[in-house]
């Protein structure tokens, strides 16, 4: 299988000196998701939890809803001319009765590991392909809990601290209990291995959670987490505009620039349970 980091010589500058020195960094290769061996997408992702990443995928294009529905996910066989097995090839297979992918999924060009949603989607095609109402859930946090879940991502992140160059996600409890960390060179793709985790251990929907992501929240994080049944997504940088919209409209609770004690509540905040003072 594809290795997590890679070793690659550098010039080192410090202080006035130079000297070549290996530097390790995050591995980032692509992999072909393909659905009953019928190619869906490529994506450029951090090799590792690829049948996660595969699973999640799914369940942001509204494939799949539950562990019932899928059959099986292997890598590809026989992927190379010679027959060989480049663990970048993964092959799902749906259950009896579970519909194939439309064909307007199919992508016929790569997702790089900055975007996953390339214009595809819109406010309505999310709303009307959610299999949740996040709107519905009754989860109650405090501030005071949000505020150390960036301190316990960053904790978590094996492989950042020997790269700096990876993006983590995690889901948490709402009392902040740490649940599932993933991370990958793209947000999106740390966000579908979380997802396609509690897809494979027959967790979805993801009721009473908290995602908390290491970039921004774009429209696409946004997206992810209506699909899953996030009820709250929180990320330590800005949210968009469109990201703002699609989290009023679907009823998610919307944090942004969540650094320690001080946060922005774009949307949601009947569900923060310290009141505001002004």
């Amino acid at each position: 299988m594809g290795r997590v980091t890679a070793r690659r010589r550098v010039l080192r500058v410090r202080e006035g000196g130079a000297s070549y020195r290996p530097d390790t960094l995050a591995a980032e290769e692509p992999m072909e998701i393909r659905v009953g061996g019928r190619p869906l997408t490529v994506t450029m992702r951090t090799p590792g939890d690829d049948f996660d990443l595969a699973a999640g995928f799914l369940v942001s294009e509204g494939v799949v809803r539950s562990a019932g529905e899928v059959a099986g996910i292997r890598y590809c066989a026989g992927a190379t001319s010679d027959g060989g097995n480049t663990y970048n090839v993964v092959d799902v297979v749906l259950a009896p009765g579970v519909a194939a992918p439309d064909a307007s999924l199919e992508r016929n060009f790569y997702t790089t590991s900055s975007c996953g949603l390339c214009g595809k989607a819109s406010l309505d095609a999310v709303r009307t392909t959610a299999a949740w109402s996040v709107a519905e859930d009754p989860l109650r946090v405090g501030t005071e809990v949000l505020a150390v879940l960036p301190d316990r991502l960053r904790a978590a992140q094996k492989v950042f601290d020997s790269t700096g160059g990876l993006h983590a996600a995690g889901l948490f409890s709402a009392e902040g209990e740490l649940l599932c960390l993933r991370e990958d060179v793209g947000r999106h793709n740390a966000v579908d291995k979380v997802v396609g985790h509690a897809l494979r251990s027959g967790l979805l929907p993801l009721r009473g959670t908290v995602l908390m992501v290491s970039g921004r929240a774009s429209f696409e994080l946004v997206q992810k987490a209506v699909m899953a049944g996030v009820p709250l997504l929180a990320a330590v940088s800005a949210p968009s505009s469109l990201a703002v919209d699609l989290a009023a409209e679907s009823g998610l609770t919307l944090v942004g620039f969540l650094r320690g004690t001080s946060m922005n509540v774009y949307c949601g905040d009947e569900r923060l349970e310290t009141v505001p003072t002004g």
